[in-house]
């Protein structure tokens, strides 16, 4: 080992004054050369609550077995036939899933095993290298940790919202889908969820995960998003060397939701070869990973979605028969939007509310001639594609009506919020405009958008009777 590493000013700049990287980290440094690791020890020290060395694999292990490290320093070619990379994914897999890894390496060659290192998630710093480039990599890798972990806070918080808070509406249908899941959810059976793209059939099927009382996770897979080739490896796992490319065991979404729930949303899409092993895992509870020989048990509940008719894909020939009834055993429609256009008021107003927060922008009130676009647009994108509509008049600060590209009407001396068709508009259509824009503000919340009409909850709920649809409901994507 050269002797630039361990020259004074290296260390001196190491133990200025200034802020550590993270001073209540714990670091486990693995190099085999005796120099190397007594010199990055004596550079941390200063800086961390806990610095401990291992000169071998062996020791790494133990170390690392009885004691919490938030970062690992490793060489990547330790003496014998140990590997530092191995070493790094041994011991996140098995202890610490959360470790942070920086390696060194005096090796010119390092970048023949680029692929291990991206697999690794990990930075590399070739020897010989100054203390001060040390620090500035802990830095910057306890920075992205700190971001992961930030944006890890926010989605489960966003997870863990209440499920009735993110399916929105009141009316006499949704009503009935909660009566279904609440039914449902304790229940082991298989539920098929029916309704077009874009109709909130993730949530509901979340809701019956979340209401079931199991401890297990929500596993969502899309199946038609994974090729036919990787979707049987994705499901259930595969072993070491099962096929090209598979240089270790990987397990499946079986295994990640065991005890939980599978959600396979566009079934639909799934392979025949792989409907019959589906099929057979959903009667017999086992499943095989490919490559290997022996059976698992699984304790998951499935639940599966479409947006097409999988009565016609079986008389197709595209779909199973036999996988169609054992998924069907009892099954959950989703209305299209425009069979529920009562709703989109409180829709709107819930996206408006949740996007001008999230995107850091003013909220905006809807016009009453915006909300009668609203209401006469049929939405084939359903609940997606009116999200999409709010959040782009968010950004670009256009009423929505000129998102769904149509021009309210203009007569001399009319402001755009206006109502009117060809003529005036009539008292039940100013009427109904200014209840509608009024629940849109309070966020669907009847009682507020009755206080600020200056009339009772019972007139808004009676009007809203007389303008919604029988099988209205309201389930947001």
């Amino acid at each position: 080992m050269t002797s630039q590493p361990l020259e004074s000013r290296g260390l001196d700049r190491a133990r200025d004054d200034r802020p550590a990287p993270d001073a209540g980290d714990s670091i486990l440094i693995v190099d085999d050369e005796p120099e190397m690791l007594s010199f990055i020890e004596r550079a941390l020290a200063p800086h961390f609550a806990r610095v401990e060395t291992a000169a071998d694999a062996g020791t790494a292990r133990t170390l690392a077995r009885d004691l919490h490290f938030d970062l690992m320093i490793v060489d990547i070619r330790l003496q014998g036939s140990e590997s530092g990379l191995a070493l790094a994914r041994e011991i996140r897999d098995r202890h610490q899933v959360d470790l942070d890894v920086i390696f060194v390496t005096g090796y010119a060659d390092v970048y023949d095993e680029s692929d291990a290192l991206r697999d690794a998630s990990a930075d590399v710093l070739r020897k010989p290298f100054l203390a001060d480039q040390l620090l500035a990599m802990i830095q910057r890798a306890r920075e992205r940790r700190r971001a992961a972990r930030e944006q890890a806070l926010i989605q489960r918080e966003h997870d863990r919202r209440p499920v009735a808070k993110r399916i929105v509406g009141e009316s006499e249908s949704l009503k009935e889908i909660w009566r279904t899941i609440h039914r449902l959810a304790p229940m082991p059976s298989t539920v098929l969820i029916k309704g077009e793209t874009g109709t909130g059939k993730e949530l509901v099927a979340r809701a019956l995960h979340d209401l079931s009382g199991r401890r297990g996770s929500y596993v969502p897979v899309n199946c038609g998003a994974i090729s036919a080739d990787l979707i049987e490896g994705e499901l259930f796992g595969h072993l070491r060397g099962s096929f090209t490319g598979a240089h270790q065991a990987r397990n499946g979404l079986f295994s990640h939701a065991d005890g939980g729930t599978l959600f396979l949303d566009e079934i639909g899409e799934m392979p025949l070869p792989l409907q019959a092993k589906l099929l057979r895992v959903l009667e017999e509870r086992r499943y095989r990973p490919v490559g290997g020989n022996q059976e698992i048990p699984i304790n998951a509940r499935v639940i599966a979605a479409t947006n097409r008719d999988l009565a016609a894909e079986v008389l197709a020939g595209r779909f199973r028969k036999d996988l169609y009834y054992r998924i069907n055993v009892v099954d959950l429609r989703v209305p299209p939007l425009r069979e529920r256009r009562g709703d989109i008021p409180f829709l709107a107003g819930y996206f408006l509310n949740v996007l001008s927060t999230e995107l850091g922008v003013p909220n905006a009130a809807l016009s009453p001639w915006d909300l009668e676009q609203l209401m006469g647009y049929d939405w084939p994108g359903n609940c997606r594609e009116l999200r999409n509509v709010i959040e782009r008049s968010l950004l670009l600060g256009k009423p929505v009506a000129h998102l769904l590209c149509v021009t309210p009407p203009q007569a001399p001396g009319a402001s755009e919020s206006d109502l009117g068709s060809a003529g005036p508009a009539s008292l039940e259509q100013v009427q109904r405009a200014h209840i509608l824009s009024a629940l849109a503000a309070a966020g669907g919340n009847r009682t507020v958008a009755a206080r600020a009409l200056g009339v009772s909850r019972k007139t808004v709920e009676r009007k809203l009777k007389e303008w919604s649809q029988p099988d209205d409901v309201s389930v947001a994507d």
